[in-house]
């Protein structure tokens, strides 16, 4: 076996690990759906109905999914129960490559600019500081130069928790005493890895949903800055949303897609929860492509997302 192969099995096993509450969640749900029936009939889809939204997927995108269905089934005339799996995957699948992404697919990928300055956005206890610690690891093993800007400024575990990270990875962590101007640290930041020729730029930012007028103005004044160093910046407004939040995920999403450009999202903690579905109702209700997941508490359990081995994994 190539060392290749080994390693895509062993994303698979960690993908299908990290998967397997929701998994035997929706198994069992889609089970009962279809107890004593032969063929898919408006009781099924009534049932799958119910199984999706209970699974977090969300009202919108299941109504979505169950048309798609309900068409396959009048045109094919007669679906047998066995096959739901397979049209499900089929169908979440077609609905999840809608949103296609520009963005760098892997860490691997040739950045489309130097230094690649991506802002992370996110309220806090949902993974962020944790999740640029582990964007900082892969990148550096890609073999990028990697730098971070404790712009969280108003919390100092979250500058000490960034350190601590940049230490355990071995990049620079740029800060400043606590309550400092996070626009101020965004601009040493990006100063500091362009004359050092970086590759890639993280910085972290608050993650305060209470005033969303406060929020939107503190993350413009931040880019403003950064675009007096790299005049594009940030190439990637990078969403982290806690997955096993479920439904408070979703509103999540919409504050935070009201204050700002957000193009990517990475969906957390999926590996302790039941509630893996959020992952495909926050894609297709905000038309913005997931970028990662994570699947547990190790560095290398924060994985690029494949739409068709996420839904493989889940509906296998």
């Amino acid at each position: 076996m190539g060392f290749f192969s080994f390693f895509n099995k062993e994303k698979k096993e960690t993908l299908d690990q990290g998967l397997s509450k929701t998994k035997e969640s929706v198994f069992s749900k889609i089970t009962r759906a279809v107890a004593g029936k032969s063929k898919v009939d408006d009781e099924v889809l009534d049932n799958l109905e119910e199984v999706l939204i209970t699974s977090d997927v969300g009202v919108e995108t299941t109504l979505r999914i169950i048309k798609r269905i309900e068409a396959r089934v009048s045109r094919d005339k007669f679906v047998n129960t066995t096959e739901l799996n397979i049209i499900l995957k089929e169908e979440i699948a077609g609905l999840l490559a809608e949103n296609n992404s520009d963005l760098p697919i892997d860490f691997e990928s040739e950045l489309p600019h130097t230094p690649y300055v991506i802002m992370v956005v996110g309220v806090n206890g949902v993974g962020k500081t944790t999740t640029i610690g582990k964007l900082a690891h892969q990148y550096t093993k890609a073999g990028k130069k990697v730098y971070l800007g404790a712009a969280d400024t108003f919390r100092a575990a979250a500058v000490e928790q960034l350190v601590i990270w940049g230490e355990r990875v071995g990049v620079p962590v740029i800060k400043q005493k606590m309550g400092s101007d996070p626009a101020s640290v965004a601009y040493d930041t990006l100063a500091s890895a362009k004359a050092n020729n970086a590759d890639v730029v993280i910085i972290d930012t608050a993650g305060r949903l209470h005033n969303k007028v406060n929020l939107m103005n503190e993350l413009t004044k931040i880019k403003n800055v950064m675009q007096k160093i790299v005049p594009d910046a940030p190439h990637e407004v990078l969403l982290v949303l806690d997955g096993s939040t479920g439904q408070n995920a979703f509103e999540q999403a919409k504050q935070f897609t009201l204050a700002t450009d957000v193009n990517a999202l990475a969906i957390t903690k999926l590996d302790g929860t039941a509630k893996g579905g959020v992952v495909i109702g926050i894609s297709d209700q905000f038309k913005i492509p997931v970028k990662y997941i994570g699947l547990g508490e190790g560095m290398e359990h924060l994985q690029v997302f494949d739409r068709k081995e996420f839904v493989e994994s889940l509906f296998s």
